[in-house]
């Protein structure tokens, strides 16, 4: 399973093209809405997520709720489009006219600089439309198709925000992941620690006061994936590899770990590797989850934890230094539209990238031209390891 995604950020639309999902695979627009809107939320968000009603128009792939096993093509249009329509459109610009809303000015944190050196481009809107973090909401849609096959397989996941600008909420792992989810659901900032999250959102609103903006950690919760999913065999088919990478590829994340993560390098290894235990209702299970579902790059059984770090995003209303291309002279770095803290919506989009590394990892693995055949096979795998 792969997906592909396209457009610009003031662009018409963004598309995504889903391709391996078997046929006959239950799926509504509401599954995928669903996401889309979750991702618009959070304290902190900018006047883009006023402008936008992400909603998704499915173009190809599902007939009549079901999948077809063809690829599944979505699109989600921009808005915004519409006052862009002169700086974004396709056509040719005449030769009597300028392009409007040309960039020169690199902005500190983002791609244009490099994108610029990197394609040739005098005019880094070239660079910053594609590289905008507008590109996630076409990753959420292809993330929201990985969480329905998951789902009815007996897979559930839920993202909701640690920590933001150093303040942590209390670990909650007497939580139940329905209530992990309904808590998450219920907080403007994704946090399952209220005090926390009143904090958090204090934060962000003197970050914005500020002209500043702030970053933190988010946490991926996954629980019902069967033991032995990934491999050992080769590097990039270690499934904890693969989930690193597609975190690690999130706009703005600057670090992934799963468990207790760093904090393994400070402690004894009998304070980290999790014994193993079984029992006749369970089969082998882990005593505790240090690890975070993973060893050998593959899953234990346990339930998997990952975190990942984002940054502050780097478009300021107290701009950084930097210098103009075509004068060469210094200046204040430009100002696109932006959020002063986006961590509680990048817990849904990690959320959503995370489950489609593991959705592609079962279809790898198992047979999976027709979806009751794949739910079958992995009924009867579940039973095997448990009795094994």
């Amino acid at each position: 399973m792969r997906y592909l995604t396209a457009g610009e950020s003031h662009g018409k639309q963004q598309t995504t093209i889903v391709e391996g999902l078997p046929a006959q695979m239950p799926i509504t627009k509401e599954d995928i809405n669903d996401s889309l809107l979750r991702r618009q939320k959070g304290h902190g968000r900018g006047k883009r997520m006023q402008i936008e009603k992400d909603l998704v128009d499915i173009v190809g792939g599902i007939r009549h709720g079901y999948t077809l096993g063809s690829p599944i093509a979505l699109v989600v249009h921009n808005d915004d489009f519409k006052h862009w329509i002169d700086v974004m459109g396709e056509d040719p610009v005449p030769e009597d006219q300028n392009i409007r809303r040309v960039v020169t000015r690199p902005r500190p944190g983002h791609a244009d600089l490099n994108g610029a050196l990197k394609y040739g481009h005098r005019d880094m809107r070239n660079i910053l439309e594609r590289s905008s973090a507008r590109e996630t909401t076409a990753r959420v849609a292809a993330g929201a198709v990985a969480k329905t096959l998951l789902r009815n397989l007996g897979i559930n996941i839920i993202g909701y925000v640690k920590e933001i600008a150093g303040i942590k909420a209390e670990e909650r792992d007497d939580l139940s992941i329905q209530e992990k989810i309904d808590i998450s659901e219920a907080s403007p900032v994704r946090s399952l620690d209220d005090n926390a999250g009143k904090k958090m959102m204090e934060a962000i609103d003197q970050a914005k006061k500020d002209g500043d903006s702030i970053g933190g950690v988010c946490e991926v919760y996954i629980e019902g994936m069967p033991a032995g999913i990934g491999s050992f065999v080769h590097y990039d088919r270690k499934l904890d590899g693969r989930i690193a990478g597609a975190v690690q590829s999130i706009n703005a994340f600057k670090g992934v770990e799963f468990g207790i993560g760093f904090e393994a390098a400070r402690r004894n290894g009998s304070e980290v590797h999790d014994e193993i235990l079984w029992s006749e209702e369970r089969g082998y299970y882990r005593k505790t989850n240090r690890l975070g579902g993973f060893e050998g790059g593959m899953t234990t059984g346990m339930p998997i934890v990952v975190k990942g770090v984002m940054k502050p995003i780097p478009t300021l209303y107290k701009p950084l230094q930097s210098v103009d291309i075509e004068t060469k002279e210094p200046f204040s770095a430009s100002i696109e539209r932006s959020d002063s803290c986006a961590v509680p919506a990048a817990a849904v989009v990690m959320e959503h990238v995370v489950a489609f590394e593991l959705a592609k990892a079962i279809l790898e693995q198992f047979p999976n031209d027709q979806f009751p055949k794949l739910k079958q096979t992995i009924d009867q795998y579940r039973e095997e390891i448990r009795s094994f």
